[in-house]
């Protein structure tokens, strides 16, 4: 047995081990054309003399370290004789060619036989997604750190997808005060409230983000503490607006929120805030919500806040609430994403001016109830908009 990477003259052979280890989901000629000409993925196949004997297939996305083993074959006749161990070792090696220091994937819970290779590979269940395939199986989470010196302390941050492009803000917020109070339901009522109460900008002609002072006042209400760092005091991203009426309205809701700011007491730091100031208050109990640039990540250029899990000497680690459908990405894309320390420090600026924006989130003595309903009402799960994701039941293969 060989493996190497896979050629577009090796699709009618994937094609042919596809439809006979997957009896629905399946990926198409144009989907193995796209994964082999034009995704950043990896696709390696193991061979004898006569015949392909499985596929693996790995996904790199995002300007983070993690990548996703999205499918794994192995042909019938070939199973039991190691193809899949040696498939997956050649996947990690890949990915850590790419410099992915993470390797996830999600597994069927009834499709054990996959279960007990990755679980035999080093991958540790992590988290389980409810009705999650089109069946309404669950979801197993399976996570492998490819260089085992990197351990980091995480904290126990829920994960919240935004359902709309503009709540990044408000889905960051609520994660952080579910961090800091379970209690706290995380729905969608709850986050358009929050952003109704955090919006720069409210007018027919387009939905408006929020900026710092926003979320911080809509958690500040909610009982927590907070601080925010912001390096620039002028109204935040009012030269991504070209309308002089809506930088009028936006000056003036500004000025409103600073005004609320100091008769609450918030406290407002003109100035930044480096990885190692941000990882010092999050060994304290602070939970930040930071600012970013998302062209790094998507190759679109937008603000989008993300609230930080976890550091270790290598990596910040962030939720981000936007799960990228369109391209196939799932809520796995997105939890614990690791992103080098340094390429984090560039990514926390936007625009022009370099906008650098940090709201920092910690519990405070003073807090509401869990029933006010200010909080967003009884208990509930919260995350809307999952992909369906590709594990089939058979022996040693799955589809992510």
């Amino acid at each position: 047995m060989r493996i190497r990477s896979a050629a577009v003259a090796d699709i009618d052979a994937l094609l042919e081990l596809e439809l006979a280890s997957f009896a629905s989901d399946r990926l198409s000629r144009r989907q193995f054309r796209y994964m082999l000409t034009r995704a950043h993925a990896q696709t390696l196949v193991a061979e004898d003399d006569q015949r392909l004997l499985g596929y693996v297939l790995v996904l790199f996305s995002r300007a983070t370290s993690v990548a996703r083993l999205y499918s794994i074959a192995v042909a019938e006749q070939a199973r039991g004789q190691g193809v899949g161990r040696a498939l997956v070792v050649a996947a990690e090696q890949a990915a850590w060619a790419e410099e992915r220091a993470f390797m996830r994937l999600e597994i069927r819970r009834d499709n054990t036989a996959s279960q007990a290779l990755f679980e035999v590979a080093g991958y540790r269940r992590f988290g389980v997604l409810s009705d999650y395939y089109a069946d309404h199986e669950e979801a197993l989470r399976y996570e492998k750190r490819l260089s085992p010196d990197r351990k980091p302390l995480l904290k126990r941050v829920p994960f919240y997808a935004q359902t709309l492009d503009f709540t990044c803000g408000p889905s960051s917020l609520m994660m952080a005060m579910q961090a800091l109070r379970p209690e706290i339901e995380l729905t969608r009522t709850l986050e358009l409230r929050i952003w109704r109460e955090s919006t720069t900008i409210f007018m027919t002609s387009g939905h408006g983000g929020c900026g710092p002072l926003g979320l911080a006042l809509a958690a500040e209400r909610r009982g927590f503490s907070v601080e925010v760092f912001v390096n620039d005091p002028g109204v935040p991203l009012i030269d991504s607006v070209r309308s002089p009426e809506k930088k009028e309205v936006m000056r003036l809701v500004h000025e409103d929120m600073c005004a609320e700011s100091e008769r609450r007491g918030i406290p407002v730091q003109q100035g930044t805030l480096g990885i190692e100031d941000l990882q010092a208050r999050w060994d304290r109990g602070v939970v930040p919500l930071v600012l970013i640039s998302s062209y790094r990540i998507y190759r679109e250029k937008f603000p989008h806040w993300v609230v930080v899990t976890g550091f270790d000497a290598h990596f910040v680690y962030c939720h981000d609430p936007y799960v990228d459908l369109d391209n196939g990405e799932t809520t796995l894309d997105s939890i614990d994403m690791p992103i080098r320390r340094e390429d984090f420090s560039r990514m926390a600026r936007y625009g022009r001016v370099g906008l650098q924006a940090v709201v920092l989130i910690s519990a405070s003595q003073d807090q509401p109830q869990a029933n006010d309903p200010a909080l967003g009402g009884p208990r509930a799960h919260g995350s809307v908009g999952e992909q369906e994701a590709r594990i089939s039941a058979q022996d040693n293969n799955a589809h992510g």
